[in-house]
């Protein structure tokens, strides 16, 4: 069993920034080499999606809508994933979530199915 927590959300005007962080844990996890994962989002009304994701070897991908504003990263030691986003628009509003997977290879942002998820942490870009 592996439990992701997010943190890191809140609410910033637009073009602020903000740093997500997933912190996973589990009694047998010794650290995140093997496991792909990810960021979604989900904002009211509309259907989750895929923000940005990134394998063991560091491969990722990006949704369109945050390519060059986004950037994800993972420390497999500390078992840490980070979403750091800039230029925050008031469209970036919705709820975060962090997944992974160990069986997940070469993900892509419209892979949704993912063993592990977190709770989410909010974030509200305001105009």
């Amino acid at each position: 069993q592996v439990n992701l927590v997010e943190s890191g959300g809140g609410s910033v005007q637009a073009g602020g920034s903000l740093r997500l962080s997933c912190a996973a844990s589990g009694s047998t996890l010794t650290g995140l080499s093997g496991y792909s994962m990810g960021w979604f989002r989900q904002a009211p009304g509309k259907e989750r999606e895929g923000v940005a994701v990134m394998d063991s070897d560091g491969y990722t991908d990006y949704a369109d809508s945050v390519k060059g504003r986004f950037t994800i990263s993972r420390d497999n030691a500390e078992k840490i994933l980070s979403l750091q986003m800039t230029s925050l628009k008031p469209e970036d509003t919705a709820m975060y979530y962090c997944a992974a997977d160990p069986w997940v290879k070469r993900p892509t942002i419209f892979h949704d199915v993912y063993k592990y998820w977190g709770q989410g942490t909010r974030v509200t870009v305001s105009s």
